[in-house]
């Protein structure tokens, strides 16, 4: 559990908002699953479209979703007229993307007036097991509108 204390009391209203005019997360069949001070939840659903040649979720696909979590639990502590960009990230692929579902778990580790670091983490789960396929470390800004 993290221990921020968001500047902006609507911040879950604004991540979920902003959550739902992404194109690709619909595409993806993503939902927002928790939304707290610094810490994001997104899970996606297997499906056949979004896999590579071996029937393993895609590493785009990952990849997209872990940065995306990072993005928006770095956007919960940003003022209200802030939005997020990602700067650089570096992604740890584990173990291949295979079960009922992944989710994508984005934490802040350190968050900053412009540049947030985040950390990032992708699990992929079945009704009895859930296992850990990627690690991400994530540093994103804050562009004010």
């Amino acid at each position: 559990m993290t221990n921020f204390e968001p500047s902006d009391v609507h911040f879950e209203f604004r991540v979920r908002s902003s959550f739902d005019q992404q194109g690709i997360m619909k595409t993806i069949g993503a939902k927002l699953t928790k939304v707290i001070p610094g810490e994001v939840h997104i899970e996606v659903p297997f499906s056949m479209a979004l896999t590579q040649q071996h029937g393993y979720i895609h590493a785009g696909i990952i990849t997209t979703v872990v940065d995306t979590a990072c993005g928006y639990a770095a956007n919960t502590l940003m003022p209200v007229l802030s939005e997020v960009l990602t700067v650089e990230y570096k992604i740890n692929f584990l173990s291949p993307g295979k079960g009922e579902k992944i989710i994508g778990i984005g934490k802040v580790v350190k968050p900053g007036r412009t540049l947030t670091v985040c950390s990032g983490e992708v699990r992929a789960c079945d009704k009895n097991d859930e296992k850990l396929i990627a690690t991400m470390q994530a540093t994103m800004m804050a562009v004010v509108k």
